[in-house]
């Protein structure tokens, strides 16, 4: 994916935040706040200059009291979409100007199922909690981490491993290691 698709992408969403930041009547500031992030950091989402990382996105859209799916272009039911390796949209787990990036890999589709894959190393950024609305899984494909599940424990992971969590349980994970993990990581959006 290129850096243009990127931008593209990240205007896509802020094009669709900003309609919907209007249409609750809502200003920035207001947002801004009911989501957990700076005004100037909003503002520049919704101009397409800050693509928001996964986590920002699941804010806003409890913030706009909407799926995260709608926040994201829509991909029409008979659309068929293949992900080449090495292709899809990046997207930081975090805001921290060190975050990994995922590789989207299915944004939203007619079964509501987010799909990402992960691949970081030890000096990635990847620790902020994260709340998904829907039930989440993860699947460690190479490498080590460990989640930190509020109310559940942690949970240390190696490759071949799995881990399935229920829809609003706050996650964090850890780099475990020095070699590179890549992870799986699928989450249910509610209707």
């Amino acid at each position: 994916m290129t850096d243009a698709a990127d931008a593209d992408l990240g205007g896509l969403i802020g094009t669709e935040i900003r309609r919907l930041r209007r249409a609750a009547g809502l200003s920035t500031r207001e947002l801004a706040a009911r989501a957990d992030m700076s005004q100037p950091f909003l503002s520049q989402i919704e101009r397409g200059a800050s693509a928001p990382s996964m986590a920002s996105v699941y804010r806003l859209a409890r913030a706009l009291d909407v799926r995260p799916g709608d926040l994201l272009p829509a991909v029409h039911p008979l659309d068929v979409r293949v992900v080449r390796a090495g292709e899809g949209e990046r997207l930081p787990v975090s805001d921290h100007p060190q975050a990994a990036a995922g590789r989207a890999l299915l944004l939203r589709n007619v079964s509501a199922l987010e799909v990402v894959e992960y691949d970081f190393g030890p000096d990635d950024e990847i620790a902020e909690w994260f709340e998904a609305p829907g039930e989440s899984a993860l699947y460690v494909v190479a490498g080590a981490l460990e989640i930190d599940i509020v109310g559940a424990g942690t949970y240390a992971l190696g490759t071949g491993d799995f881990i399935h969590f229920p829809a609003g349980a706050r996650d964090r994970w850890r780099h475990i290691g020095a070699e590179r993990t890549r992870v799986l990581f699928t989450t249910s959006v509610p209707r």
